[in-house]
């Protein structure tokens, strides 16, 4: 990343921070009504209407630098000229040995396991049949 996008991010990740901060800092619809029967703060450092307006403002604001903070940074990264590289591209190249295949014994071991042959001479099994009780074969 070169300089100017690195500039660019820092500055698109402290706008987010501010619109954080400043949502925080707001208060709610809800707060309104407790103001009107005397729970509220009237005498604040902005003024009884002033921190509203200031907030909402101050918020407005850096949503718009934030969309062009966003769009700036898609349109930075879209114009960089060097495609990535691979990482087998960089990888050393490594040749491999190849030895003689193993000598395979002409005789097998004996195993355990049954004999899958056919037992008393029946070489095939029998036809499915099928709904209809007629023998498995297609036509």
């Amino acid at each position: 990343m070169d300089t100017v996008q690195k500039i660019a991010l820092i500055v698109h990740t402290l706008i987010a921070l501010g619109i954080i901060a400043l949502v925080l800092l707001q208060r709610g619809k809800g707060a309104d009504a407790g103001a009107a029967f005397g729970a509220g703060a009237s005498g604040t450092v902005f003024g009884s209407r002033g921190s509203a307006s200031f907030f909402s403002r101050a918020t407005a604001v850096l949503a718009a630098a934030f969309f062009a903070s966003s769009l700036t940074l898609a349109y930075m990264s879209s114009q960089r000229s060097e495609a990535p590289e691979s990482l087998l591209e960089g990888a050393p190249v490594v040749e491999a040995e190849v030895s003689e295949p193993a000598v395979v014994s002409e005789e097998l071991p004996v195993s355990d396991m049954p004999s899958l042959e056919p037992a008393d001479g029946a070489g095939e099994l029998p036809a499915l049949e099928d709904e209809s009780g007629v023998g498995g074969e297609s036509e």
